[in-house]
């Protein structure tokens, strides 16, 4: 009896994680997809190579951002957006470093804890997106350019 009850669990265990298994390939799939849409659309239009650091970013419109080597092997950042529009790219030796884009933040706010910092576009101009909690644990967002530093747009207290 006890050998059956065994025998029942462990299949009801792998029944389970196959499904969890499946839902999160079904999930993941169309960003997938959009990945290698964007890359591909990127390739077409530049001479990059050697796609890395895939990023989503949601603002005004949908942008794909990669890391990428130029001919000249030197790192670049690449903007793809969803729809029409031009593929954007900016050398990494021209811009803020992420480290550097925080030291900004501190410079201007009092960020309690920076949850994620990643390459946006606002209006066809690449920033820094950092998104923070302040010490009331309201969400912020502070968005400055990729190359300078100005700040461009905060979003304080969601």
């Amino acid at each position: 009896m006890m050998k059956k009850w065994m025998i029942i669990t462990v299949i009801a265990f792998i029944f389970v994680i196959g499904v969890v298994v499946s839902i999160y390939l079904n999930a993941t799939e169309p960003v997938k997809a959009a990945e290698a849409n964007a890359r591909h659309k990127a390739q077409r239009e530049t001479n990059l190579t050697g796609f890395t650091d895939f990023h989503l970013y949601h603002g005004e419109e949908t942008y794909y951002v990669f890391k990428a080597k130029n001919q000249k092997k030197q790192t670049v950042f690449v903007w793809v957006p969803e729809k029409e529009g031009a593929v954007i790219t900016r050398k990494q030796k021209d811009a803020l470093t992420r480290n550097q884009a925080i030291e900004k933040l501190y410079e201007a706010r009092n960020p309690e804890k920076i949850v994620e910092v990643r390459p946006g576009i606002i209006k066809d101009r690449p920033v820094w997106e950092i998104y923070y909690r302040s010490k009331n644990n309201s969400i912020n967002y502070y968005y400055m350019d990729f190359e300078t530093g100005e700040k461009l747009r905060v979003i304080d207290n969601l």
